[in-house]
């Protein structure tokens, strides 16, 4: 998997719904466990979604972690 890929999807900016403006890698599990029964948005956003959801379900944040940006 691209780095970069990854880099840029747990920076990515949540920008609808009750998580609106926070990064995808701090959305809450059950959220994206949500949007995979309900299935995720088209698009970019929705691919992001579904690689958090599968970082997060395989517990891989500790991994990917290092990758966020500083604010």
């Amino acid at each position: 998997m691209d780095p970069e890929l990854i880099k840029a999807t747990v920076n990515q900016i949540m920008p609808f719904g009750k998580y609106a403006g926070r990064r995808l890698f701090h959305l809450p599990e059950p959220y994206l466990v949500w949007f995979h029964k309900q299935g995720f948005p088209k698009g970019k956003l929705g691919e992001q979604l579904a690689l958090m959801y599968e970082i997060k379900l395989n517990g891989l944040e500790s991994v990917v972690e290092p990758l966020l940006d500083d604010d």
